[in-house]
């Protein structure tokens, strides 16, 4: 699609511009279902927004998996769900008033951080496993798709039949519906659909141009796309949390987060059925179990600070969010050493 470097920069820089700018309006427009429609910041933010911030990322790993390129597919879509997660801690430092996972406390948060866990786990296991293929496919790919789906099915029977409640403080930001005048239901989900339409081409573009910019540059796939494609298809994730935050949606924003990756797992099995040299997990780098040994970390780390629920800590956020930051960081500075 794109023959110059420069002309390849400039589309990738366009693209990701073009991410930031409708993830920051769609953030706004699911806030504002999440109320007419009645599922809730929480559900919305599972089922809906954290489908659509992740067209990006499933068109640019799809995109690179078509063109056999395993590298560049995994490393995105594994790269991207440690910088979202990254992007939570970041999310942290934004809202002020106290730490994040304190006021976002939610028993679906807690769920959707456990089953990210159990997904993560399937493609690392098909990876240590021996290669094999059904129609093309390794069976852990069935199984990953499964799993999101009864995973959803936990959640939701969790969020409408609960089983136990965070305790409310001071400091905990509840979802309460707000009542938007302007415009109507029907105007609204225009405006989500377009704006998903123009992350998803936005997403692909990128990818094309990160190829050209991969082959001529003489940067590896792996940092290419664990890096700069990574945080670009990621973008929607920080400016529709960090919107979130500042409309007040506390539990939008953190599920979002958390949805999103759970949903990139159906990215994974994608790319893995798309690869037209058979099961992908076995032809890509291994520093892509690096990335998903580093989400998992990270996950569990979050999930102790969701249970744990630190009013203030290091700089005023958690724990959590301190310890997810300097892990990061850490393994991100590894990564390029070696890359």
């Amino acid at each position: 699609m794109f023959e110059s470097l420069t002309i390849s920069i400039i589309a990738f820089s366009a693209a990701a511009l073009v991410i930031v700018t409708a993830g920051s309006r769609l953030a706004r427009v699911a806030d504002e279902l999440a109320d007419r429609t009645g599922l809730g910041e929480a559900l919305f933010g599972i089922f809906l927004l954290a489908g659509v911030t992740s067209l990006p990322d499933f068109a640019a790993t799809l995109s690179a998996a078509l063109d056999a390129r395993p590298d560049l597919a995994m490393s995105n879509v594994m790269g991207s769900m440690a910088v979202n997660l990254v992007f939570l801690g970041i999310a942290d430092v934004v809202y002020r008033k106290a730490n994040l996972e304190h006021a976002a406390a939610s028993p679906t948060t807690l769920m959707l951080a456990a089953l990210l866990i159990v997904l993560l786990t399937l493609p690392l296991l098909a990876i240590a496993t021996p290669p094999v293929a059904l129609g093309g496919v390794h069976p852990v790919t069935p199984i990953i798709v499964a799993a999101y789906l009864f995973g959803l099915h936990l959640v939701m029977r969790s969020e409408e039949r609960p089983m136990w409640f965070p305790r409310h403080t001071r400091q905990t930001v509840p979802d309460k519906p707000v009542h938007h005048r302007r415009g109507g239901l029907s105007l609204a989900w225009l405006s989500f659909i377009v704006l998903a339409a123009v992350t998803g081409l936005a997403g692909w573009v990128l990818m094309e141009a990160a190829k050209v910019i991969s082959d001529q540059s003489g940067l590896s796939e792996t940092l290419v796309g664990g890096l700069f494609t990574a945080v670009a298809t990621s973008t929607p994730e920080l400016v529709t949390t960090i919107a979130a935050i500042r409309a007040g949606a506390l539990t939008l924003a953190v599920s979002n987060i958390f949805g999103t990756n759970c949903f990139n797992m159906l990215v994974v099995a994608a790319a893995d059925a798309g690869y037209p040299g058979g099961p992908i997990y076995h032809d890509m780098a291994p520093v892509q179990m690096t990335w998903g040994l580093v989400s998992i970390l990270m996950t569990g780390i979050l999930l102790l600070g969701l249970v744990r629920r630190e009013t203030y800590g290091i700089g005023r956020i958690g724990f959590e969010s301190a310890l997810i930051l300097t892990i990061y960081a850490a393994a991100l500075a590894i990564i390029i050493a070696g890359g």
